[in-house]
């Protein structure tokens, strides 16, 4: 009887699991869906159109840039 009352212990303890929030994509998409939105309305031509999605695509990395620059890392 006591190997049964172990092995639900043991089932009940390997199956919680830890997870934490991850909001870091939902914010790149918004500020993607964003920055495209800007880029497109603002372009004069289809290729700079297609350059604004481009820049779209990576503004995280002129962010963090700026961002290094400006505490002078």
């Amino acid at each position: 009887m006591k190997k049964k009352a172990n092995i639900k212990k043991e089932n009940k303890v390997s199956c919680e699991t830890k997870m934490g929030t991850n909001c870091g994509g939902c914010s790149y998409i918004l500020g993607f869906i964003g920055a495209a939105v800007y880029y497109i309305s603002t372009s004069t031509s289809f290729w700079i159109g297609v350059l604004g999605l481009l820049k779209a695509a990576v503004w995280p990395v002129f962010l963090v840039l700026e961002l290094l620059k400006f505490i002078g890392a």
